[in-house]
Order: structure tokens, then C-alpha cells, then sequence
């Protein structure tokens, strides 16, 4: 078995190396902890597809929004991948800001984009969820795959359930995310979810907009400090 499939071997029931994984794993921690305190401003973290290329249009409003983002005087952090995450380091670093990549190392390789003035490359999922999420005062979530759903529940969950403060979670592409908003709606209906859950999130097209949302609300919480 690969390196790159560790987690299958730290995952499974029996696990023959567990002092040595369970070292492995404190230390990745500890390696993102330091690289998250030394950004140096509020993150705002953006999720979307790997799979976007240059020109595209939300690339293009990835690389808007990393600029917006670092005028409004936030760090980008994505997961230092190709495409969605691409354009938002891109935007951000040619707009002279703090540009962070936290890239996972995969068995087919994903490498750390061009783009990235801060990076860290990851073996383990969940170590690097962590520090998207600790890096952030928002999310700002362009359209993608199971990955991008993956980062959006899962920081909804840490949200309701109080594991984490309240921060913005803003969706990029109303025509996108109008049927998954539409299914929400219908959970509430079914009283699965609260009708508050549903003010968790916000949907735009304008990046000017979701950084609107994201330097209110961090105003607020400066102001309440």
C-alpha cells in the first residue's frame, strides 16, 4: 500500500502502527496550527471545483473575489488546488494580498498552484479540513463536487451545532445552487432542519456582495471584541 493511502490504513478498525500514526497526525497538526498563525490577517476560505479552467466564468469571479477579498483586508486561503481555487489565490496575490494553499497530497498528484504565497501540503483529509475552516472568518463557496459539499455541510454542522462561532457562509451562483437551496427548504418543511438553519447561508452572484456580508459581519465582531 502507498503512502498516499495512509488513511485507509489509519481508518481501518485495527490499526497495527497506531503510536506512529497517531504521532504522524499530531504532528500535521501542529504543522498547520503554525502555518494558520502565521498568515497574519482574517482568512476568508474558498471552496469550488479543481476541475474549472482558466476563462471560465467562475474562474473569473474566483479571481475577482481574491482581489475584493484582499482590498477589504482578508487572506485568501483555499485548498491550493487547480481551478476555482486557482483563480481566488491568483486574484488575491496579483491584488498584492496574503495567498494561502492548503493541498492535499492524492494518489493522483494535485499540486500546490502557482499562486500561493503560503503553503502546506497535507497527507491527511481531516488535518487540512481544520485549517480551512481555522483560517477562516468566512466561507465563500463556488460551484464544485463532493468536495465542495463536503466543506459546506460539514462547516454548517460545526455552525449549528456551536462547535465553531458563527461565521458567513456565502454561495456563489444562484442558477447552481437554487435546487440543493430548494431541497433545504423542503428538509425545513419536513421540520429535519429549523427554518434559522436556513439563515446560515447566503446565495449570490457578486462577489462585491458575498464580501459585503463577510466585512459586516466581521466589523460586528471586531466591534464586540
Amino acid at each position: 500500500m502507498t503512502k498516499a493511502n495512509d488513511d485507509v490504513r489509519i481508518l481501518e478498525r485495527c490499526d497495527p502502527d497506531l503510536e506512529k500514526h497517531v504521532a504522524m497526525i499530531a504532528d500535521e497538526f501542529r504543522q498547520g496550527f503554525l502555518t494558520v498563525e502565521s498568515i497574519g490577517a482574517p482568512g476568508v476560505t474558498v471552496f469550488g471545483s479543481a476541475r474549472t479552467a482558466e476563462g471560465d466564468p467562475m474562474y473569473e469571479l474566483a479571481r475577482e473575489l481574491g482581489r475584493l477579498a484582499v482590498a477589504s483586508g482578508f487572506a485568501v486561503v483555499t485548498g491550493g488546488g487547480p481551478g476555482v481555487m486557482e483563480g481566488a489565490n491568483r486574484g488575491a496575490q496579483e491584488a498584492g494580498g496574503t495567498s494561502v494553499g492548503f493541498n492535499i497530497r492524492l494518489p493522483h498528484e494535485q499540486d500546490l498552484n502557482a499562486y500561493c504565497d503560503i503553503g502546506l501540503t497535507f497527507r491527511h483529509f481531516y488535518a487540512r479540513k481544520t485549517m480551512l475552516v481555522k483560517a477562516a472568518e468566512a466561507l465563500v463557496l463556488f460551484p464544485g463536487g463532493f468536495g465542495t459539499l463536503d466543506e459546506l455541510f460539514e462547516s454548517l454542522v460545526l455552525i449549528q451545532t456551536g462547535k465553531i462561532h458563527y461565521f458567513p457562509v456565502c454561495l456563489i451562483g444562484t442558477e447552481h445552487w437554487r435546487p440543493l437551496l430548494d431541497w433545504l427548504d423542503e428538509l425545513c418543511e419536513r421540520e429535519l432542519i429549523s427554518r434559522e438553519d436556513l439563515d446560515l447561508v447566503s446565495v449570490t452572484d457578486d462577489p462585491a456582495e458575498a464580501l459585503e456580508i463577510i466585512s459586516a459581519h466581521y466589523m460586528r465582531k471586531q466591534q464586540a471584541a
